[in-house]
């Protein structure tokens, strides 16, 4: 299915279901809808930082220390973050990602989102997926903090991460 025809909930500002609609129109329309935010780390602590391709639909070619995207219709949050992580990092088996928070984003343009911060440990290998991420390494938080305000971010991943630095 191309990304633009998948099914969204669209939500209100307390994130209660009033409506469906595809992708495409969420985003031209900036409905307000739901997504699920995955810190990926190694056993070490390192986090999971990738570079979306230039095809996606939100922020293409911009870096991301989340690995995730939208929930789709009907679709639980928890539900939705194990299924993108599995799909993104390119692994199955792994552990239910632990939710943290959540809070909405606003992207200053009219478009806000529902977005459900969680934490993952990744034990073994990862093989991203290609159509979503084009380059991607394990930082440490060090090397992770050096490269904001270097690199050029999705604005909700920086939003999230801040979040999560301060829920620490």
């Amino acid at each position: 299915m191309n990304p633009a025809e998948e099914i969204l909930d669209i939500v209100d500002e307390h994130d209660r279901v009033i409506g469906q609609a595809p992708r495409g129109e969420v985003y031209a329309r900036g409905m307000r809808h739901r997504c699920a935010f995955i810190l990926a780390t190694d056993p070490e602590g390192r986090v999971f930082v990738h570079r979306r391709t230039r095809t996606k639909l939100a922020f293409p070619g911009m870096y991301d220390m989340f690995v995730g995207g939208v929930v789709g219709a009907g679709e639980s949050y928890d539900e939705a973050a194990l299924r993108e992580a599995e799909e993104e990092l390119g692994v199955s088996g792994l552990p239910q990602p632990t939710p943290l928070f959540k809070f909405l984003y606003e992207d200053g343009g009219g478009g806000a989102w529902w977005s459900y911060v969680y934490e993952v440990t990744v034990e073994g290998a990862v093989h991203p997926q290609a159509e979503e991420i084009d380059w991607h390494a394990f930082l440490s938080r060090d090397e992770l903090e050096g490269k904001i305000g270097t690199w050029e971010w999705t604005p909700d991943g920086l939003a999230a991460y801040e979040r999560w630095k301060r829920h620490r």
